[in-house]
């Protein structure tokens, strides 16, 4: 059997929070248990929100949650010509056509999408208007984009933990950004690029991602790319039911460890969400052999006040 690479991709727009800490937890563990690889990638193309000091907290929260990988952390935007290249074969295929659309406009994320955020389906308003980007901005005056012609039909694949999926994401959001109009390319090409390049055979992160995986299929088939198994995993939520996020100011990794909280502590919570019978403070490591998928819940994980106030006082 091939041995099974997986990834952990933070992107540094922000403080780590403990939805994270479960996810790269159990992608950590669903891959080392079988024996794999774990490769760290910083995805930093978002040159509005990206952070370089943010790029050190991440390591540094990781390390604190008792995680490793193997190599060196994977810069996303040292790769940009690997990247930049993939969108210029899109384009030569004529797979993708200019747009000069503005967020206004279609009232559309361009970063990576994330659980109740609205994207409104692209009613196609420049596909097959302009000859090329060169083309589109001469005659508008604007930035030009670049958006992946989606084929028709639904996209059908199998997550480890949804099952069967289909997705059609002509229906459900058209043709989307592949490069941004600020130049830079969009999130949904860098992702793939990179897990190719990487040697990705595995992607296990939040269900709030389960759409962008239909995309990111289309656009392995059209750069003839290998498609790897996925598992997105239900997302962790605060009392009322609100995913945590970071622009949120959602409790972070970092203040739990300023604060003296024991790491152990979020690794048992963690594991014990996941299904797993670990001890009350348990490393990473030792809560390897006690990983079960099948384990998993199928729901949310809810934090209430009772447990965060258990882990912040949580002491070594």
């Amino acid at each position: 059997m091939p041995v099974p690479v997986g990834r952990l991709a933070p992107s540094p727009t922000g403080l780590l929070h403990l939805g994270h800490a479960r996810s790269f937890l159990l992608a950590w563990w669903h891959v080392r248990a079988r024996g794999g690889r774990i490769v760290l990638r910083i995805e930093d193309l978002d040159g509005v929100r990206a952070r370089p000091q943010m790029v050190e907290a991440a390591l540094r929260d990781l390390r604190w949650l008792g995680l490793d990988w193997d190599g060196e952390p994977w810069l996303q935007s040292r790769g940009m010509d690997r990247i930049m290249n993939a969108l210029d074969q899109i384009v030569r295929q004529g797979l993708a056509y200019a747009c000069v659309c503005s967020r206004n406009d279609v009232a559309s994320a361009q970063n990576a999408p994330q659980q109740g955020d609205q994207e409104p389906r692209y009613p196609g308003s420049c596909r097959g208007r302009f000859a090329s980007a060169e083309d589109a901005a001469r005659e508008t005056g604007r930035p030009v984009g670049l958006r992946f012609r989606v084929p028709e039909g639904a996209v059908e694949f199998h997550d480890g933990i949804h099952g069967e999926v289909s997705i059609d994401v002509s229906r459900q959001v058209g043709d989307f950004l592949i490069g941004r109009r600020d130049g830079a390319p969009a999130y949904q090409l860098a992702v793939v690029v990179d897990d190719a390049a990487q040697g990705i055979t595995e992607v296990m992160r939040g269900d709030d991602l389960l759409a962008s995986t239909a995309r990111q299929w289309h656009l392995q088939a059209a750069l003839g790319l290998p498609h790897p198994s996925w598992f997105h995993l239900p997302l962790v939520t605060d009392a009322a039911g609100r995913r945590l996020a970071k622009r949120a100011d959602d409790l972070s990794l970092a203040e739990l460890a300023a604060g003296g909280s024991d790491p152990r502590a979020v690794v048992a919570w963690a594991a014990r969400s996941a299904g797993m019978e670990v001890a009350e403070r348990v490393s990473a490591g030792d809560a390897l052999h006690a990983f079960d998928l099948r384990r998993l819940p199928r729901e949310p994980v809810r934090l209430d006040a009772a447990t965060l106030d258990a882990l912040r006082a949580a002491r070594p």
